[in-house]
């Protein structure tokens, strides 16, 4: 989900709710303590450069129960990001501790925001030699006539 697609859906919600992918509400008196944008410049392993830009917003959780993030509310707090900082519209990371910090895609479900699990992968498969998915067939699906019973090839 980018930038543009979060502050399109705001204005028409009531509350703003955090779903993890496993269907685990965040508490609903979470904070965004952070909005902005990250910049990561870095070399794949085959020796790309590359260059990323995502929106990040990081969510905390405190004991603060009384505490209520309204869609107006986080709605004027991307608008001040976007003047202050000069934040780009790009797709957005968020910051959720579990464990330890995760970092998560973000989708929406209709009702609630949905961080999305991400994965690691190589970006260069055909420099290192990591090699393609073998299609795999069901050896009864093969047209193999040379050894059938009774064909003489055994």
């Amino acid at each position: 989900m980018t930038l543009e697609q979060i502050k399109e859906i705001l204005p028409t919600l009531e509350n703003v709710e955090f779903q993890l992918e496993n269907g685990t509400f965040v508490p609903e008196h979470f904070h965004v303590t952070e909005v902005g944008q990250i910049t990561k410049n870095f070399i794949d392993c085959g020796g790309t450069i590359r260059n990323e830009k995502v929106v990040n917003f990081q969510l905390w959780n405190a004991d603060d129960y009384e505490h209520r993030l309204k869609p107006g509310k986080l709605l004027n707090i991307i608008q001040l990001s976007e003047e202050k900082l000069g934040i780009e519209n790009a797709e957005i990371e968020v910051e959720y501790q579990a464990e330890t910090i995760g970092k998560f895609d973000l989708d929406f479900n209709g009702k609630s925001f949905v961080l999305k699990n991400k994965t690691t992968a190589c970006l260069a498969e055909d420099a290192c030699g990591i090699p393609s998915q073998k299609q795999k067939v069901n050896l009864s699906e093969l047209n193999n006539t040379c050894c059938t019973p009774n064909s003489g090839c055994c």
